[in-house]
């Protein structure tokens, strides 16, 4: 621990000095505003600032500023509907800031062992916990556990559209060029849950009344932060543990995040109409899994996904090999990357507090001149992704198709999940089955890969329990209310 502090003194002497602390606060600003354009994610430098900025856009218009914040709209959006639109943005705030300090301890202190952890991951591994993803999104919905299934499974569709990697044959493209690279998430997630509240909107709204938002109005209550405690600590610790395994875990924690909320909640009939908890734990998950993401990057060598990717590309430009040897050969590069999270979330906490009444006057403005401005940041946030026509016109059939979901009572969000983590299940099922010769008990003969199975089993197990037990239920209401007769 001694040794750990001593390195922790040498990072903040690298973090601290004023041009560090410069680039610091713009990577904040910047990333900040570019997370509010919807489309234009995190990258680099702006990292941060994106996770947090993403979720004002969520929040206020119910459109994702990046694919991580497509859990926050749901219940953000209600709660600004309710006029607490302050207080979910200051919640996000709170939320991204004590789970983002707390994954750059963990980080500090855990990283090593869980990187190893990490490492002995194999494809066989990967396929099981992505398994146990969905499975687990599933079982925690509150919403039916088959069109749950069917929203997964049709998002996993859609993942297979593109360049088939390894034979590098088109898949369901028709013939069109841009579909190569696959299905993007930003034009989905922005016209399912952007495109789609506008018009599942009734035109009546548009003449509502415009209140100004008061003072008191733009912080939490006593019962939110209370509301609120739980699901930032659950979030922050689920976040960074599933940050650490390679692939889109900022994503791919905010459902979990949401989901687990949703199933411990003693209230879970709330959520989707203005639960704190649905955006203090998404939130929370989401910049925690962002910091976890950076172990297996320094301590391995191994990017977790496109913005570690560019990290360590900056990095390899400039001499310094991301991997084991990065501690002791170039300690004021880790030590002072370290120290610059804990400035950074510092920084972005100070930003962003005092922006939060400039934001809420967002919606001051009348829907009907609002609306169409959501319609043009939506268009040019999907096509600057790009620079794809093609994927503007993804996004209008998704705001269609978000459009009779929500009119047949179905929940987009695992659509997107499926979307996601389509290309990753896929690549690492055929892998798996390419090592064992086309064998499927590879995923029950290696340990990790076996508990993984195993807990996807008792979910499902747990699952069909619930339906006998609510049939039955059903069926003891139904005789009562004959005998009643």
């Amino acid at each position: 621990m001694g040794t750990t502090l001593d390195s922790l003194v040498l990072g903040f002497s690298v973090a601290l000095q004023p041009d560090m602390l410069l680039y610091a606060f713009l990577g904040c600003l910047v990333g900040t505003l570019v997370g509010i354009l919807p489309g234009i994610g995190p990258l680099a430098g702006i990292y941060y600032g994106s996770q947090y900025g993403g979720s004002t856009t969520s929040i206020l218009m119910r459109i994702p500023g990046e694919a991580a914040s497509v859990m926050t709209c749901i219940d953000g959006y209600a709660m600004a509907q309710k006029g607490r639109a302050g207080a979910a943005l200051c919640i996000a705030a709170v939320g991204s800031f004590i789970a983002g300090t707390f994954g750059v301890v963990m980080l500090t202190v855990v990283a090593p062992p869980l990187a190893n952890l990490a490492l002995r991951f194999g494809p066989p591994e990967y396929t099981a916990l992505l398994t146990l993803g969905l499975i687990f999104l599933a079982y925690m919905s509150s919403t039916s556990l088959v069109r749950t299934l069917l929203m997964a499974s049709f998002g996993l569709l859609l993942g297979m559209i593109g360049i088939d990697v390894m034979t590098g044959h088109f898949r369901y493209s028709f013939d069109i060029a841009e579909l190569g690279d696959g299905v993007g998430i930003v034009p989905v997630a922005v016209g399912l849950f952007g495109l789609g509240e506008i018009l599942a909107t009734p035109s009546s709204t548009v003449t509502q009344k415009v209140v100004s938002p008061r003072l008191i109005e733009l912080l939490p209550n006593r019962d939110e932060w209370r509301q609120s405690a739980m699901p930032i600590a659950r979030g922050s610790l689920l976040g960074f543990l599933v940050g650490i395994v390679p692939g889109s875990a900022h994503i791919i924690s905010s459902f979990l995040s949401y989901a687990l909320e949703k199933r411990v909640s003693k209230t879970p009939e709330e959520f989707g109409k203005g639960a704190v908890a649905g955006v203090a734990g998404p939130e929370s998950a989401n910049n925690a899994a962002s910091t976890g993401a950076f172990a297996p990057m320094l301590a391995l060598g191994l990017p977790t996904g496109p913005v570690t990717a560019v990290l360590m590309s900056a990095l390899l430009i400039n001499g310094v090999a991301p991997g084991p040897a990065l501690v002791t050969e170039h300690p004021q590069v880790f030590w002072g990357f370290i120290a610059s999270m804990y400035v950074g979330n510092l920084m972005l906490l100070a930003l962003n507090l005092p922006l939060v009444g400039l934001f809420v006057t967002v919606l001051r403005i009348p829907y009907a001149y609002l609306y169409p401005l959501i319609i043009m940041f939506c268009i040019i946030g999907v096509y600057e992704v790009s620079h794809s026509i093609v994927d503007v016109w993804i996004m209008l059939i998704m705001g269609i198709v978000g459009y009779g979901l929500r009119k047949f009572g179905f929940d987009p969000a695992p659509l997107v999940l499926g979307l996601v983590i389509a290309p990753i299940l896929e690549m690492n099922l055929r892998q798996s089955l390419i090592m064992s010769n086309g064998n499927w008990t590879i995923f029950f003969y290696r340990p990790i890969a076996a508990t993984l199975m195993a807990v996807c089993a008792g979910l499902l197990l747990l699952a069909l329990i619930s339906v006998i037990r609510s049939r039955r239920d059903w069926r003891n209401r139904l005789a009562e209310a004959e005998e009643g007769k």
